[in-house]
């Protein structure tokens, strides 16, 4: 039975003499579908005057929140299937679906099938859609990783064996996300595969050896780009007349528009920057419109949600791993970084924490793809979750 038609049959539905404990985490449950439905309304509250503008006069006030109610709807969908599958067969897939994974990523590059948007070619056409391979690459780099930790448990501490093969499967993906180019997804990929190399054992000398490539990389990269060296130069000098008009536009106005929300805000609706002033304010800057018309408050509630979730990821894991469960443990272990990293490079960004850089808000942000992978994501999570009770309390899944 699935996870899900276990919540139908009841919370506390469990065999008797066993044990009190509920088949699915409501918590997480209700933590997750707090956030997708603040989404929802913040998506719906950053985007309805896009339509005053020339750019998107033709789509209508509720296009950008009609549509991402349809990408949630798919999602949940998405996540009701990915929840029925069970772990094991996860496990079994994992290899195909990141060489298929890979294979998009690749098929984006070619002129005349993938879309390019502001120079990036990242999507693929799909009808009225446009799918985003990188998201799923997300999904399926964690499962990848997961199974590679279980198969070469006694290669880990091994330099051609254990480490070499992820080395060449992330630099495999890094050169393609590079050419789209998506520096961001890389740098949440790298980490969900790391997080997990580490987790799982890999020898200390040939971790910090790979975490040094890694870092190296990225600063050749950003030194080689000059667009992405002037980034970094805006952050950190964002006030400058020369960055406030240019590169560091963005980030200017969302500090604006954090400053003005000030303890609790200047209330919902009510946001002046998401007025033409600070672009993309319903997907990559959404925290910046949710830090004005809630404040302070408002944001530090929505950052204790993510640590929640995190937290919690990381106890399912624990658990599935206490129960020998080490390819589960680390899947969740896997969807806890990919949130937890996601989420704090967007909110650092949005504070000026961090360089401008293009990564949605997981769970809240408008996005096809990536409202889809996030649900799914937590489909699976909740899906380790529930594999783990079962064995606790003496049952099949």
């Amino acid at each position: 039975m699935s996870v899900f038609g276990e919540l139908s049959a009841g919370l506390n539905a469990v065999r008797p003499g066993r044990t009190t404990m509920p088949s699915v985490d409501l918590g997480l449950i209700i933590a997750a579908g707090t956030l997708v439905l603040f989404g929802l309304l913040m998506v719906y509250s950053a985007s309805i005057a896009l339509a005053d503008g020339p750019r998107y006069e033709s789509y209508g006030r509720f296009y950008f929140v009609g549509r991402h109610a349809v990408f949630i709807i798919v999602g949940v969908l998405v996540g009701l299937f990915a929840a029925s599958i069970p772990m094991r067969v996860w496990q079994k897939m994992a290899v195909p679906l990141f060489l298929f994974a890979l294979i998009m990523l690749m098929v984006v590059l070619i002129p005349g099938i993938g879309r390019e948007v502001n120079g990036a070619r990242r999507w693929l056409p799909l009808g009225p859609i446009n799918f985003q391979p990188s998201e799923w690459m997300k999904v399926a780099v964690l499962l990848y990783a997961a199974d590679y930790v279980v198969r070469k448990q006694a290669h880990m501490q091994n330099f051609w064996r254990g480490f070499m093969p992820m080395a060449c499967a992330l630099a495999a993906v890094g050169v393609v996300l590079l050419m789209e180019p998506d520096l961001g997804a890389f740098i949440v990929i790298v980490s969900i595969a790391i997080g997990i190399l580490f987790i799982g054992g890999i020898n200390i000398k040939l971790f910090s050896t790979l975490l040094l490539i890694m870092v190296g990389s990225f600063l050749a990269l950003i030194w080689a780009s000059p667009w992405r060296r002037e980034r970094l130069f805006v952050y950190l000098d964002p006030w400058n007349p020369d960055n406030a008009y240019g590169s560091a536009y963005q980030l200017s106005h969302s500090l604006i528009a954090l400053g003005r929300g000030e303890w609790f805000g200047v209330g919902l609706g009510a946001s002046i920057e998401k007025l033409h002033y600070l672009p993309e304010a319903h997907t990559d800057f959404i925290v910046a419109v949710v830090g004005e018309e809630l404040g302070f408050v408002g944001v530090c509630c929505l950052i204790a949600i993510f640590v929640y979730i995190v937290m919690r990821g990381f106890d399912i894991a624990r658990q599935a791993i206490a129960m020998e469960r080490m390819f589960d443990g680390l899947v969740a272990q896997g969807v806890a970084l990919w949130f937890g990293v996601q989420a704090f490079i967007n909110i650092g960004v949005c504070l000026g924490l961090l360089p401008t850089k293009g990564l949605t808000l997981p769970l809240v942000s408008y996005g096809g793809s990536g409202i889809v992978m996030n649900i799914a994501a937590m489909a699976i999570l909740l899906r380790v979750d529930y594999e783990t009770r079962c064995m606790m309390r003496g049952r099949r899944t």
